[in-house]
């Protein structure tokens, strides 16, 4: 397990901050959600935070030439709640088959 202690993990996430920025660079680095630059043990987890689905909404919107406003609009109707405890989450598949769907 690499941990915050690690620096080859500290600087692999600090790579992955500096590349979040320059393809966002109307972002500050501490707006950046932490699961933007980390990942789950296995790499392979299909949902982010609404907060990290919601701070592409601009980047989303200019390449996919659809207005801020509908992005965001389709990423809080993608937003899945927990039912009892956890935290909110987004699936960037489902979220981008409803984005294709847009056109």
């Amino acid at each position: 397990n690499e941990g915050p202690s690690n620096s080859e993990y500290l600087a692999l996430v600090q790579k992955r901050i500096d590349t979040f920025l320059v393809v966002h660079p109307y972002l500050k680095k501490s707006e950046i959600p932490s699961d933007m630059v980390t990942a789950s043990g296995s790499g392979l987890d299909p949902n982010i935070s609404p907060e990290g689905a919601l701070i592409q909404v601009k980047r989303v919107a200019k390449v996919r030439n659809i207005s801020e406003e509908k992005v965001k609009a389709l990423v809080e109707t993608k937003i899945n709640k927990p039912s009892v405890m956890g935290t909110s989450t987004v699936n960037v598949l489902e979220l981008n088959v409803a984005l294709d769907e847009l056109k």
